[in-house]
Order: structure tokens, then C-alpha cells, then sequence
């Protein structure tokens, strides 16, 4: 118990750590809340309940994108650190991974601008901008989908390499890589069925989820997040152990 409490410290403790948790909250509320509000047999205190609940997911919502107005700099930075992906040793991945980062360098300022219109700092329509932000999003989310398989493909091929050299814990490596990746694709399709329901009506299945749908779909990929970030985390402590032994 206590080490749960001290791995949830560290994690709130930087900012990528905070802003999952944060996101796992909000998407949780919105579940269970649009659950309550959902059941047509719920009495009027679950009703209550519920409509507070959806109301905390939106102000969770807003305080994200609040968040975010200053992640520009560190996403430039990290566009300008992989550049045209010289270290990748696949050409598939690389040119996959800076589209990527294209998609999501553009996101930000578009969503900055649709923030400012809502905010009414400036005189434009946000409605445009929160759909270019949202293309973003979904292109940047199919993409990594497409970078996830041919990982997976490349992973697969050394699998069978080590199969056949008998490499016992490279072997189980690979492994916890493949099933990562497998988590992140279901990740990102999860994400990107909540990025089509909030594309303008009429394209695909938009506006059709249900809000309990929409916070399960979030929740799934933000505890993938979370998953991912701890597991993450203890590979590279158990690496400064080894190193340090």
C-alpha cells in the first residue's frame, strides 16, 4: 500500500505523470456520470450525482487545455532533437515518426487559438479550429497506429531470429516490447473513436456515443498511458540498478 502511495506521489510530481492522472480522472468522471444520467431508473440524487460528475470531466477538460498552452516549446524541442529521424534504422518508422511529430507540432497552436476564441481573447470562430485540432489529433493517433504495426512486423522478425539462436531473455524482451506495442494500438484506436465522434455530424459514427461511451473509451487508453509510464519507469530503474552493480 504504501509503495501504490509513493509510486502515485512520483508520478504526480512531473507534469506528463500529473496531466495522466488528471486525464484518467476526467474520463472516469465522464463514465460514471454519464452511466448515472444514462439510467432511465436512477432516482434524482444518482441523477445529481451524475450531472456534477460530467461537470467535474468538462472542468478537468478545460483544465488540460489550460495545460497545454505551454507545451509548444517542449514539443519543438523534441521535433528539433529527432529531426528527420537519422538514429531510426527502419525508413518506414522514421518517416512515419516525423509526420507525426508534423501533426502534432500543428495540433497545439490550433487548439491555442480555438481556447482564445472560446475565451473570447480574440474575434474569430473557434469552431474551425477545434476541427483542425481534432483532425490533428486523429491523424497523429492513425499514424501512430501505423508506426505501432511495422514495429510490430520488425519485432516479429527478430522474434524468429531468437527462436531459432535460442536467446531465452532476449526472447522474453521482444515479448514485453510486442505486447507494448499491442497496448498501444489499442490505445490510440480508442482515442481515435472518440476523436471521430467529435468531428462535425455526418462523418462516420461523429456525435452518436453516448457520454458513458465516450469516458469509457478514455479511460481505457488512459490507463494504457498510465500502464505505460510505470512500466517504463521500472525498466529504467532496473537498468540503473544493473548498471550500477
Amino acid at each position: 500500500m504504501q509503495q501504490s502511495v509513493e509510486s502515485l506521489v512520483r508520478l504526480l510530481e512531473s507534469y506528463r505523470g500529473r496531466d495522466k492522472v488528471i486525464r484518467t480522472v476526467c474520463y472516469g468522471s465522464q463514465l460514471v456520470g454519464g452511466a448515472l444520467t444514462q439510467k432511465a431508473e436512477a432516482d434524482a440524487s444518482s441523477q445529481r450525482l451524475g450531472k456534477s460528475l460530467l461537470l467535474f470531466s468538462a472542468q478537468l477538460s478545460h483544465c488540460r487545455t489550460v495545460l497545454r498552452l505551454f507545451d509548444d516549446l517542449s514539443m519543438l524541442a523534441y521535433s528539433h532533437s529527432y529531426g528527420l529521424g537519422a538514429s531510426e534504422e527502419d525508413a518506414g518508422i522514421r518517416w512515419i515518426s516525423v509526420l507525426t511529430n508534423v501533426a502534432d507540432q500543428l495540433y497545439y497552436p490550433c487548439e491555442h487559438i480555438a481556447w482564445a476564441a472560446d475565451a473570447e481573447l480574440i474575434k474569430v470562430r473557434s469552431d474551425k479550429w477545434w476541427l483542425f485540432s481534432t483532425v490533428l489529433w486523429g491523424t497523429s493517433l492513425l499514424l501512430g497506429i501505423f508506426r505501432s504495426l511495422r514495429v510490430l512486423l520488425l519485432l516479429k522478425r527478430k522474434l524468429k531470429k531468437q527462436k531459432r539462436a535460442e536467446g531465452g531473455s532476449r526472447r522474453s524482451h521482444l515479448n514485453r516490447e510486442i505486447r507494448a506495442e499491442l497496448l498501444s494500438i489499442l490505445s490510440c484506436m480508442a482515442d481515435i473513436s472518440n476523436a471521430i465522434h467529435w468531428m462535425p455530424p455526418g462523418f462516420l459514427w461523429a456525435g452518436r456515443f453516448p457520454s458513458w461511451l465516450v469516458g469509457l473509451l478514455g479511460t481505457t487508453s488512459s490507463l494504457i498511458g498510465l500502464i505505460q509510464m510505470n512500466t517504463s519507469s521500472s525498466e529504467h530503474s532496473d537498468s540503473t540498478v544493473m548498471s550500477s552493480q
